[in-house]
């Protein structure tokens, strides 16, 4: 009876313990260096232009600089042009660094639905900081 109840202890603590790594459940803003740049620093205020793409957690690709016609992004940062996530992400970057941000609802366009992007949506951006 008690290895019965050690091995449904077991697999419910290993059930417990899992989630799916591209989901953003701390709420929190992510973010990871693909490349760190060598090149001026992105600091509040800086302006600065990115290349960018934007995902989906299911992996639909909704916006990027890089689609034909496109241009890079350029914008001060810090300055409220661009949603919270974005702006965060971006400071202490170095130009020709790449980095992945995963930003929560509350940084991003929470609640609003913004076309494509459905409300209280996480999104993923890989962008090339390009000029500080």
């Amino acid at each position: 009876m008690k290895i019965k109840w050690l091995i449904a202890m077991a697999i419910i603590l290993l059930v417990a313990g899992c989630s799916k790594d591209d989901k953003n459940m701390s709420g929190e803003l992510i973010i990871e260096d693909i490349i760190v740049g060598q090149g001026a620093e992105a600091v509040k205020y800086s302006i600065i232009t990115v290349n960018y793409t934007g995902w989906l957690e299911d992996g639909t690709k909704f916006d990027s600089s890089l689609n034909p016609g496109r241009e890079p992004l350029r914008f001060t940062l810090g300055a409220g042009q661009m949603i919270q996530g974005f702006d965060q992400g971006i400071v202490g970057m170095k130009v020709g660094g790449k980095r992945k941000l995963t930003i929560p609802p509350n940084l991003g366009y929470g609640s609003q639905d913004k076309g494509i992007i459905p409300p209280n949506s996480t999104l993923i951006f890989e962008l090339d900081l390009l000029i500080v």
